[in-house]
């Protein structure tokens, strides 16, 4: 019997696998490259199709060109009794159409003049209408007309999240923009974070660097949420700054902007809101207590004490808003306007409770013990306590007690008559007597190795912000 052997197929397949060895690398790259072609056409006629992206261009060019006319490129000239201060820049935005303008306290503090260009290229000079150092606001006034002043998110409440866009002069890069989401809310102040004061901060990853200080801070309606105020940079191992943000900026609530800037547009200082507890007594919340203060002790007839608040008390809201931290508690007592009524939600043991607390007046002496550093940077003098008033321990080259005519050894024994016993009061009595709204303060200084008996020198020195 005769066997059939069939090769044609096994050939076949032989020699299609040899054409796919030899041609496989051009194939492939025809292919490779028919796909890529068609998958180009496809996001292409996508593109064409869907204007989504393009709907998103138009409304953030829509928010740039409705904030821009009203951000403003700051200009700032040291003293000329301070060489080693160089000139420096920041930014802020018009508040109103008087021409009020907001920026940062620490943009200005040190200027002898202000400059303020306008979006429209005009150069106008500015005068310093009142400054909270405290809070990092400031108030200038230009002489314009025609001015836009920005809309503000007044009442609204900002998320984590919500999309942001930070206006300035970033490395003095005129009318900048960037974007970011809000990151956090409730920020204190922190190692990371050189501030002190009231701090209540939005945290942001929008871009933010030095230039941005005073800028808007706006939402996707491009109306003010808040003011951009610091970056957080990384330490060192010696502790000293790398000058690393990491995406990390801090803004000033709109909500304490407002209340600080209406009352030194309207009277130049700042009234705070005051509850009547001592800070000292306070303590962090312990791993059971996932939010709030707890009062260690109630001042007698203050206003606490009067709406039935007790020592042991956790605080947990303040007008329906959570406290995360004793900073931000602070920051929200402080922005309660004297005389108002303030909802403060507390536990007390199984119970939670409401009380109604009419806020009194934060006397000076309480604001100074908060802030204590940030006003002796301001003086430029470290203080010791004596027996009979305080001595000047030390004097920053070029500040305002150098160039006042204060000396190293100097015994400061009152301001304005009023008697000065400590560091304390001394910086009490100036805050009172006009130190941040350009008033004459009258010294009396005892000389070092000057007697008791005789007379004081006196001093008669002009606070005047660093200005001549």
């Amino acid at each position: 019997m005769r066997r059939v052997i069939s090769v044609g197929p096994a050939l076949l397949v032989l020699a299609t696998a040899s054409s796919l060895l030899w041609f496989t690398p051009a194939v492939l790259r025809r292919l490779s490259a028919s796909q890529t072609e068609a998958q180009i056409q496809l996001a292409r006629r996508v593109i064409e199709s869907d204007d989504i992206l393009e709907r998103l261009n138009r409304a953030i060019r829509a928010v740039a060109d409705s904030v821009e006319p009203s951000v403003v490129h700051i200009d700032v000239f040291a003293p000329e009794t301070m060489p080693r201060v160089a000139g420096s820049t920041g930014s802020g935005w018009i508040f109103d159409a008087n021409g009020n303008v907001v920026t940062n306290a620490h943009v200005v503090r040190q200027a002898r003049s202000i400059r303020v260009q306008l979006h429209d290229g005009r150069v106008q000079p500015a005068r310093l209408v009142g400054i909270d150092p405290f809070t990092d606001i400031a108030v200038l006034r230009v002489e314009a007309t025609d001015l836009t002043a920005i809309k503000r998110a007044t009442g609204e409440r900002v998320h984590q999240g919500d999309r942001v866009f930070a206006f300035g002069s970033p490395f003095g890069f005129k009318f900048s923009m960037s974007e970011g989401i809000v990151s956090g809310l409730g920020r204190a102040a922190g190692p990371a974070l050189d501030s002190g004061g009231f701090t209540n901060f939005i945290q942001t990853d929008a871009a933010v660097n030095p230039g941005n200080s005073g800028g808007p801070l706006v939402d996707i309606y491009g109306r003010v949420v808040g003011m951009n105020v610091a970056i957080a940079t990384a330490k060192d191992n010696q502790g000293g700054t790398e000058g690393q943000s990491s995406g990390i900026s801090f803004a000033i609530p709109l909500a304490t902007i407002e209340n600080v800037v209406t009352q030194l547009i309207e009277k130049g200082s700042v009234e705070r809101g005051f509850l009547g507890v001592s800070y000292g007594g306070f303590r962090r919340f312990t791993d059971t207590e996932t939010t709030g203060v707890t009062l260690g002790s109630v001042t007698p007839d203050g206003p606490a004490a009067a709406a039935g608040l007790q020592a042991g008390d956790r605080i947990v809201s303040l007008n329906g808003t959570s406290i995360p931290n004793i900073e931000v508690f602070r920051s929200l007592i402080a922005n309660t306007r004297p005389g108002e009524a303030a909802k403060v939600g507390i536990r007390r043991g199984d119970q939670s409770l409401e009380y109604n607390v009419s806020m009194g007046r934060m006397p000076t002496r309480v604001l100074v013990s908060q802030v204590f550093a940030e006003i002796e940077a301001d003086v430029g003098a470290e203080l010791n306590l004596d027996s009979d008033g305080v001595i000047v321990r030390d004097l920053n080259p070029g500040g305002r007690a150098d160039r006042a005519g204060l000396k190293v050894g100097d015994r400061i024994l009152a301001v304005n008559g009023k008697q000065t016993p400590e560091a304390l009061d001394f910086f009490a009595e100036l805050v009172d007597a006009g130190f941040y709204i350009n008033k004459k303060v009258r010294l009396e200084v005892r000389g070092e190795g000057q007697s008791r008996e005789e007379d004081p020198r006196v001093h008669e020195i002009e606070f005047s912000l660093g200005r001549r």
